[in-house]
């Protein structure tokens, strides 16, 4: 491979950069680098031949506000320096890392978290125990969960493992009306099952105390306010709890208003659905026969160190909990690419600023946003920020005449990936054919008057322009 070169506008045309997933940190990326280096050109790939990562995908039905950036995005994908090529992968089956390098001055992985951390206890393969990200994907419609199989009708408790916002959002839609879920944009396929639904009671559990959960008071406040749904838990130990973390809980205003809510709880008493929050509880395994999930056996726990840095220490003591679903919500990891630097550990691309780094050493021309940047946290803005970050390096890098990847004269984009693309019988799907997907989403939505009815199959998104 030839020496990495200082890249300069005079010799070169255009900067190129390739951008690998197209999620909000793609998309911030894209929209932040056109106006701080008017001089660019962006490529932007993903495996599906829609859009818009977890913003389509991730966001909780009910939560439309959340999804307004697409706007910004479509903004940015109407900017003509910018190209989206969904139904191409990027990796082993499709186009390769190194088909990047070679036809791009610079690229920015971007593709987030797609596999899930596990509670790696036994019992934890049975049917009855899925993801948070499965679970959250098969009622968004995401291709790769449409056929996932829940035994929703045949138990009525759930058990969510974890008590950060993803948590709230699944025992959230598990207990909502449907009624009021028709008027989302939930898959019908979802609603179907969960009409049929026997879950009555969810518990979200986790391993330390109330003032440690990860919630925020948003998602507490709508769990609080779910019509005929109680909320039962140990309020003697809440308050406690409270009290004794007082001189943290005082000086932190969200943290206080999120502690009010809990104490407070839901003025619905005396109905037949409920919720609730356990705490100090850590699973060890997950019971049931070859067929289905029956319970979960926990070790409890005890809270020990400093207030700000509470440890839960197992007791000793166990508890069985009867129930029939187990969904964790524990988190997300992201998965290394052939050729490319990665923190197993982190499970992160190591990085300073969004500059790839292989050891203490600097990649030239790769750079990385989102969560595969900083690690599976933050809401959409958190994100946005990381992705500005790493917009305003590459920025700096090209006017310091930083070297970028290597090669002789200007590079082609995704044009030189034209021959390649044909010869794997991949035809990528531009910004404008996914508005026409879109436009028969909304299309379908008006009919059952909802605001759209996503393709959760690949060949049903593909067949909207008349491929197979």
């Amino acid at each position: 491979m030839s020496i990495s070169r200082a890249f300069s506008t005079a010799t070169t045309g255009p900067f190129r950069l390739a951008i690998v997933g197209s999620g909000p940190a793609g998309f911030y990326t894209a929209h932040r680098l056109l106006k701080e280096w008017p001089n660019t050109q962006v490529d932007m790939f993903d495996a599906l031949p829609v859009p818009h990562g977890l913003v389509r995908f991730g966001v909780a039905p009910d939560h439309p506000e959340v999804k307004n950036v697409m706007t910004t995005f479509d903004k940015v994908a109407e900017d003509s320096r910018f190209r989206f090529f969904g139904n191409v992968s990027v990796g082993r089956s499709g186009v390769s890392i190194k088909d990047l390098q070679e036809n791009f001055d610079a690229v920015l992985l971007s593709y987030g978290a797609s596999e899930d951390r596990k509670m790696d206890i036994p019992g934890e393969e049975l049917y009855g125990v899925e993801s948070a990200r499965t679970f959250v994907g098969w009622y968004n419609g995401h291709p790769n969960y449409r056929d996932l199989q829940l035994p929703l009708d045949d138990t009525d408790t759930a058990v969510v493992v974890g008590q950060g916002n993803v948590a709230l959002d699944i025992a959230r839609i598990l207990l909502s009306p449907v009624d009021e879920l028709r008027k989302t944009d939930i898959t019908e396929y979802a609603l179907e099952a969960l009409s049929k639904s026997r879950i009555k009671h969810v518990h979200v559990v986790g391993r330390r105390g109330p003032v440690q959960v990860s919630f925020t008071s948003k998602e507490l406040r709508e769990q609080m306010a779910l019509p005929n749904v109680a909320f039962k838990s140990d309020m003697d130990f809440i308050r406690q709890e409270i009290e004794f973390s007082q001189s943290i809980v005082s000086k932190n205003r969200p943290l206080k208003r999120l502690m009010s809510l809990l104490e407070k709880g839901s003025a619905n008493k005396d109905t037949d659905k409920s919720w609730t929050a356990q705490f100090l509880r850590s699973p060890i395994e997950v019971l049931g026969n070859q067929s289905r999930v029956e319970g979960i056996k926990y070790a409890i726990n005890q809270l020990e160190g400093p207030l700000e840095a509470r440890k839960a220490v197992p007791t000793g003591k166990f508890e069985v909990q009867e129930c029939g679903l187990v969904l964790k919500s524990i988190g997300y990891k992201s998965r290394p690419m052939e050729g490319v630097p990665f923190d197993v550990r982190r499970g992160i691309v190591p990085n300073e600023y969004g500059r790839i780094l292989n050891g203490e050493n600097k990649v030239p021309g790769m750079y990385t946003a989102g969560w595969l940047k900083r690690g599976p946290t933050g809401v959409i803005v958190s994100t946005m920020s990381d992705a500005y970050e790493t917009a305003d390096t590459i920025a700096k890098d090209l006017r310091d005449g930083q070297e970028m990847l290597p090669g002789g004269g200007p590079k082609a984009g995704a044009d030189g990936l034209n021959d390649l693309l044909k010869s794997k019988g991949i035809e990528p799907v531009s910004y404008s054919d996914w508005k026409k997907i879109e436009a028969a989403e909304f299309a379908v939505g008006a009919t059952l008057g909802k605001p759209r009815e996503k393709f959760a199959t690949v060949r049903d998104m593909l067949s909207v322009l008349g491929r197979s």
